[in-house]
């Protein structure tokens, strides 16, 4: 059998096999997969399918979104959120709960962020408009004076002559 283009899937998922503590038969067991199948699929001779790599990431315990990249069902964009997710998710050391509000706090921060960078680039574009205005009535008020007109700005010109 040829192997199949499916980028790094199969190195990855041995490599989380390994991390996990797991032998190939327990995590095609607890992925709810034959033995064969997960051997292939870790060779690089089967390209599973999306329930599958769910079924998979479930037992090891890591993002399905990850597979999904590695397998190449996803956009590269959104790696390095989902590496953050994958690697939250997969810390030993904390509970289910504190990653879930790890995760919230993650999110909310990039939302903030995105916020925050629309509201500057909202921002310098008004800035940007104001700026213009003021120099086009700058530039009027030029124009005004050097034409002969009175202007009233040191007050001498307001003053009436006195008899």
């Amino acid at each position: 059998m040829a192997s199949l283009n499916v980028g790094n899937l199969g190195e990855y998922l041995r490599e989380q096999r390994r991390n996990a503590q797991l032998s190939l038969r327990q995590l095609a067991d607890a992925a709810g997969v034959s033995n064969p199948y997960l051997s292939q699929i870790e060779r690089g001779l089967r390209k599973p399918s999306a329930d599958i790599l769910q079924q998979l990431a479930k037992a090891l315990r890591i993002s399905a979104e990850t597979l999904y990249v590695q397998a190449g069902m996803l956009d590269e964009r959104e790696r390095e959120e989902l590496e953050t997710r994958a690697v939250i998710l997969a810390d030993p050391s904390i509970n289910e709960r504190q990653k879930q509000v790890l995760l919230q706090i993650y999110e909310s921060f990039r939302k903030e962020n995105a916020l925050d960078t629309e509201s500057t680039e909202s921002t310098e574009d008004t800035a940007d408009t104001e700026a213009a205005g003021r120099a086009a009535g700058a530039d009027a008020g030029r124009s005004r004076g050097s034409s002969g007109g009175s202007s009233a700005t040191d007050g001498s010109a307001a003053t009436p002559p006195s008899n």
